[in-house]
């Protein structure tokens, strides 16, 4: 009994291994875009378990980021995705000491289509940690650099401690005519040796310093003070107009950007002048075309210029703009039947270049419709009337551009049966 029981526990295991086992997918290969910019000239620093990469970052609108790649057996293997373009620093971990490793880097697009591979760049990690720090004795990082003019952001980069018992750096920011240091952040290892900071007004200046913290607890004086300011918003557009005599559609114009970091504009669009604005369309264009199925339509506008680095202009005030509204229903001046015809006349609209009309009267029981167009005049004879018959007239304008108004008030007539 004890035996079957096994062999059925057996089975059951059996079944529900097979049950939860997965195909695996082969990997995708990259698609390769031979336009996207390459990285070259890759600069390592090994330490015993990790290794630290620069690389000079490249500011295209072409990418996103970039991928790094491992030699492991016979392969390239991806290992990170950077997705800053503006990072230039990387460090891979948790290798071995007095061990070879290979690389590779590419550029990567907001599709992941990837750029051609990198020259390969192999380095040889240390051996184990020897140096050792005396309480108080360290210094912070012997060079610092911070680097302006970038979008949103201030990038610090330093050289990387020689001693190998840096934990991780502090890094201290002062406000342009302040006196006080805050600490901002802290980056983790030895090798690593970038900082961004997104924490930043557009067009400010700010100063950086950096210390260093070693993992038996030793806290260095701070380096020598960088300072940087950060990129200034594009300059607003200006002569922004929009049309209100067009019909089914708003068209914007406005006045160039001149900046030679310009790439496109962007158009936000309210249905009043206090509610939020909410991106509309964008256009390379000084010239945006809004269509619109409504007469007499309002809608607000702002057009801000974005430069390569996606910063965009300040919204100045709005722009309003309408689409042609419809033509005033004409209004019916005088109607008479006069033996054997109905005689209408109307007064309306200026801009009506001609007119419809329709007619309805019952006979035999069924209700009757006829429909006149191409009427030129502000007048009309209706001859074929008989005696003992209501009839009902509506008149409707048309604009140049076939824009019909309402109907006017309608005319009834009832002819005498004698």
């Amino acid at each position: 009994m004890k035996k079957l029981l096994w062999i059925v526990s057996l089975v059951a295991l059996s079944l529900m291994i097979g049950g939860c086992t997965k195909t695996l997918e082969t990997p995708k290969e990259p698609v390769v875009d031979a336009s996207l910019p390459r990285i070259e000239g890759i600069r390592t620093l090994a330490g015993a378990t990790e290794v630290g990469f620069e690389w000079t970052p490249i500011y295209s609108e072409q990418i996103e980021g970039y991928y790094l790649y491992r030699m492991e057996g016979n392969s390239m293997k991806k290992i990170a995705t950077i997705k800053d373009k503006y990072v230039s620093h990387y460090v891979d971990t948790k290798l071995k000491p007095n061990s070879n490793y290979s690389y590779q880097m590419s550029t990567y697009s907001s599709d992941k289509h990837e750029s051609a591979l990198s020259s390969v760049v192999s380095v040889t990690t240390t051996g184990p940690v020897t140096n050792t720090v005396t309480l108080g004795s360290i210094d912070s990082v012997s060079f610092i650099n911070a680097v302006s003019g970038l979008p949103a952001r201030i990038k610090i980069i330093w050289r990387p401690h020689s001693v190998e018992t840096v934990e991780y750096y502090i890094i201290e920011r002062n406000e342009y005519k302040s006196t006080s240091w805050d600490e901002v952040d802290k980056v983790k290892g030895r090798l690593n040796a970038e900082y961004i900071d997104q924490d930043v007004k557009d067009n400010y200046v700010y100063r950086y310093r950096v210390k260093v913290k070693t993992s038996d607890g030793v806290v260095s004086k701070p380096s020598d003070t960088v300072e940087a300011h950060s990129k200034p918003l594009p300059r607003g557009i200006t002569g922004v107009k929009a049309t209100s005599d067009l019909p089914k559609k708003i068209i914007l114009t406005w006045n160039a950007a001149t900046a030679s970091d310009f790439s496109y504009y962007k158009v936000y669009r309210s249905p009043t002048s206090s509610l939020l604005y909410s991106f509309y369309g964008k256009t390379k264009n000084t010239e945006f075309e809004d269509l619109i199925n409504d007469n007499g339509k309002t809608y607000y506008y702002k057009v801000v210029a974005v430069d390569v680095d996606g910063l965009e202009s300040k919204q100045d005030g709005p722009t309003a703009g309408m689409t042609l509204s419809a033509l005033n229903a004409p209004v019916v001046s005088s109607a008479k039947y006069d033996g054997s015809s109905i005689s209408i006349a109307w007064g309306g609209d200026d801009n009506a270049i001609k007119y419809s009309i329709t007619k309805e009267f019952e006979m035999a029981g069924k209700t009757q419709k006829q429909t006149f167009t191409g009427i030129f005049e502000s007048n009309f004879v209706d001859q074929d009337v008989v005696r003992g018959v209501e009839y009902k007239y509506n008149i409707i304008a048309l604009d140049k551009y076939g824009i019909a108004s309402n109907p006017s008030d309608s005319v009834v007539i009832k002819t005498p049966k004698e």
